[in-house]
């Protein structure tokens, strides 16, 4: 917001480190403190793959229209780190504002921006710090000094540096009293003469900062897990160790003093998909959690629970491949890994959550899928939205109770007088009843085969048999369509063209919907949230002269997905797709747009 030459609450602030060098404490303070004067916020974290000393960047945007989507041309950027520096300040947008640790640079040679020096070595020596905490604690004189010279509020400072530090108060106040003397240096010695400030607003109120990964953790628990085996795996390891952390908080033991849960971190890929797979056929609401590489290994046990419809939820956080690739960077390049997983004849549902709200929601929902489809539910997020922090209503609870499906107990079997066969679809809609682990009828027990078998879980390899024991299957597709989550349509009047988008990209749409209006270039949105797709795709497609796909990936997965379901409209459909490791820029979206549209 400008205002007499002056830019209020809108900005992009790029802090550049060291990978390995504390600053994570420091750039968290400021995005909550951000977040505690009411202004919306999004923080993202690009680092690299190796352990330590490779340049690391966090972005923080803040602006009162609520746009969250990454930007890579900062308003305002804190140097910290000499071998990124001279790059670093050629990103900086013209009348942008840099802030730099003096040791690193004695002259700036940009003249068309407005620079600040920082004292850090100088300023870090005038309070007692214990030497194995020198550098995370000098990273708070750029807090201080951003403080001074952008008018963030000390009191927000000290809220966030409490939530962060809990009830450690000695840390609270050596990372805080390193704020103050900063924030003093700034005041005697700095002279402002930039255009950005920070004036306190009242947006954020009712909300709060998660990660997704802690989202789908929480919603997992929310929503019934009892079971969750895993291997560590970049982006995806903090969702199962929020699960380790918050289980035995909200999932409290029941009167015997065990758990309601198990929480095991496996071997390898494969032994974790194989226990939650064997935790899911035993009858406990069971999840992993992996990344695109993960996927790869477990796809054999897969396509065993597709066959033999056990049902499980796999949560894939989403890199960069192929291959090893770009382990930290984030992208939307599994659609097609996921959709026909497993060798032979394959389809299996996933989820697209496009906000925080929704990996909450679909934690439960993707459980209660599983459950009563009995088979495979893919939940995919990206490293985008699974790493950090973001913006969310307040979580609300699903009243429904859960879902487990089609379950036979001991009183239900006696009405098939000893003939259950557990392969059988006795009410025509494609899903078969099972038994559970504890059911103590003599007719419970069937035999569970990954190889060909007929409705009585007989072995057998007749054609016709497995014919039909596989269109069954693939008829599942159309019980996940009435349950899963429908797409999210936003029409503009008097549009004539669409833009279609999902998970992590759904951040930048509004934003390029607003830059295009402004070419007087009206756009109707809808948001895709599951495959297979739902009808109300084919109205959408039906109305719109040109419809926009836009993806994070190479190839675009969707739109070829959306080409073989409804072919009649390929003339129609235009992929805007790209990965670089980045989430996808507002500004090149709409460039994209643009230029087809002149």
């Amino acid at each position: 917001m400008k205002e007499n030459n002056r830019i209020v609450n809108d900005f992009t602030l790029t802090v550049a480190t060291r990978n390995g060098s504390g600053s994570q404490t420091s750039n968290q303070t400021l995005l909550r403190a951000l977040f505690k004067m009411g202004l919306p916020v999004s923080g993202k974290n690009l680092f690299p793959s190796n352990i330590s000393g490779q340049p690391t960047w966090y972005t923080i945007r803040t602006n009162e229209k609520g746009y969250v989507s990454y930007k890579s041309t900062p308003d305002i950027l804190i140097a910290m780190n000499r071998q990124s520096l001279q790059d670093d300040i050629q990103k900086i947008k013209t009348g942008g504002v840099l802030l730099y640790a003096d040791h690193l640079v004695k002259e700036i040679e940009r003249k068309d921006i407005f620079s600040y020096s920082m004292p850090v070595k100088e300023l870090s020596s005038k309070i007692e710090i214990p030497t194995k905490l020198k550098d995370y604690v000098s990273n708070m004189v750029y807090v201080g000094i951003f403080c001074y010279l952008f008018g963030l509020e000390m009191d927000s400072v000290k809220e966030a540096l409490n939530f962060h530090f809990s009830d450690k108060k000695e840390a609270f106040e050596l990372n805080y009293g390193m704020v103050e003397v900063a924030y003093n240096f700034a005041k005697e010695n700095i002279i402002k003469n930039d255009p950005y400030s920070i004036e306190k607003r009242n947006i954020t109120k009712g909300k709060v900062l998660i990660e997704g990964n802690e989202a789908a953790s929480l919603g997992s628990i929310f929503g019934g897990f009892q079971f969750a085996s895993w291997y560590p795996i970049t982006p995806a390891t903090s969702m199962p160790e929020s699960l380790t952390m918050y289980a035995p908080i909200f999932r409290k033991p029941i009167e015997n003093g065990k758990n309601t849960f198990a929480i095991v971190q496996a071997e390898d890929e494969l032994a974790s998909i194989g226990m939650a797979i064997g935790a899911g056929w035993g009858g406990l609401r069971s999840l992993t959690a992996t990344s695109g590489p993960g996927i790869s290994l477990m796809s054999e046990f897969i396509g065993l629970a597709y066959f033999a419809e056990v049902p499980v939820v796999i949560w894939d956080v989403q890199r960069v491949g192929p291959s090893t690739g770009l382990p930290t960077r984030t992208a939307q390049g599994d659609i097609n890994l996921c959709y026909y997983c497993g060798h032979g004849d394959s389809e299996h549902p996933i989820l697209l959550p496009g906000t925080i709200n929704e990996i909450f929601d679909f934690g439960k929902q993707s459980l209660d899928m599983a459950e009563c489809l009995q088979t495979p539910i893919f939940v995919l997020i990206d490293k985008d939205m699974g790493m950090n922090q973001w913006m969310a209503d307040q979580f609300v609870l699903d009243a429904e109770p859960l879902n487990r499906g089609k379950v036979l107990w001991e009183e239900d079997l006696a009405k098939f007088d000893g003939v259950y066969k557990r392969y059988k679809d006795y009410d025509g809609d494609n899903i078969p009843y099972r038994t559970l682990m504890g059911n103590r009828s003599e007719y419970a027990a069937y035999f569970t085969r990954g190889t060909g078998h007929d409705d009585a879980a007989e072995l057998s390899e007749d054609p016709e048999i497995w014919v039909e024991n596989l269109n069954r299957l693939k008829a599942k597709l159309i019980n996940a369509k009435q349950m899963a989550p429908k797409p999210i349509l936003s029409e503009m009047e008097g549009a004539e063209i669409g833009i279609i988008a999902f998970g992590s990209t759904h951040q930048a749409i509004p934003e390029v919907q607003d830059l295009l209006l402004q070419k007087e270039i009206k756009t109707s949105y809808l948001r895709i949230r599951s495959i297979p797709f739902d009808e109300s795709i084919k109205s959408f497609l039906e109305k719109y002269k040109k419809i926009y796909i836009v993806e994070n990936n190479r190839d675009g997965q969707v739109k070829d997905l959306l080409l073989l379901e409804f072919t009649q409209f390929y003339e129609k459909m235009i992929s805007i797709a790209k990965v670089d490791g980045l989430p996808l820029i507002a500004s090149w979206i709409y460039d994209a747009i643009f230029e087809m549209e002149k």
